[in-house]
């Protein structure tokens, strides 16, 4: 039985380059000496500007993209919670969109209906199971998009930048369906580089800059360095005076 201080995630010496295309025989260097652990059950923030290595390092996790070297190992296939959810709902409606995974697991079509009904039922979607799935809100999009994970038996959750073209009862209803997964035990991943949203319900946080690793640690602890140096925007800021309410 697997320690709930195992590593969940375990990346060493990993590199990601891509080749040039065109034919001046220079390459882009995604992930420049990767090495992490992200523990079992933990609730990891991944930060970093645009063109930091985030993405590349989310689909080398999951299994979308290989290594060009080094060691990557991953306790069990992750679920992925795309930016835009949208694009992952392949049925009409929440309870055949959920059905899919299951169905293609090859699970007996009796034991279907009450896994899709449990997984819709522990995102809070149950009661709009046969509502066209096109009509949902950002917020359900995303639900229905972990549904469809927790009906395949996932126990690592990725989201990649989970609060894009949310309004505010969006963001709270992301964090809300966040703790959830974190209390039940799943390893939850989140990519984002709107760390004042969620860096509180974390409890450890990594900083990359041009496809390397520049933090590892405490989220606490890195709330004492200068995150601008990295291309963040540090996510306790005091608000006094309209002028305050400007980047």
């Amino acid at each position: 039985m697997k320690s709930e201080n195992s590593p969940a995630v375990r990346l060493r010496e990993v590199y990601k380059i891509f080749p040039s295309q065109t034919g001046d025989r220079k390459h882009t260097v995604a992930l420049d000496d990767v090495s992490l652990e992200i523990l079992r059950g933990s609730f990891t923030v991944i930060g970093g500007a645009n063109g930091s290595g985030k993405s590349v390092l989310m689909n080398i996790i999951s299994g979308l993209m290989e290594a060009s070297d080094g060691l990557v190992e991953v306790e069990s296939k992750p679920g992925l919670v795309f930016q835009d959810a949208a694009t992952q709902i392949l049925g009409d409606s929440p309870r055949e969109d959920v059905s899919v995974g299951p169905r293609n697991l090859g699970l007996p079509k009796s034991e279907i209906p009450s896994v899709v009904e449990k997984a819709l039922a522990s995102v809070s979607l149950l009661e709009k199971a046969d509502f066209p799935a096109e009509f949902l809100s950002g917020g359900e999009k995303r639900r229905l998009a972990v549904a469809s994970i927790l009906a395949m038996d996932r126990d690592i959750i990725i989201f990649d930048e989970p609060y894009a073209n949310l309004d505010y009862p969006g963001v709270l209803d992301v964090n809300a369906l966040l703790r959830q997964l974190h209390s039940s035990g799943k390893t939850v991943i989140v990519l984002t580089h709107e760390l004042e949203k969620c860096l509180g319900l974390s409890d450890h946080f990594i900083v990359m800059q041009k496809g390397r690793i520049v933090f590892d640690g405490c989220p606490q602890d890195a709330l004492k360095l200068d995150l601008t140096a990295w291309s963040i925007r540090n996510p306790i800021a005091a608000y006094g005076k309209l002028s305050d309410l400007a980047w």
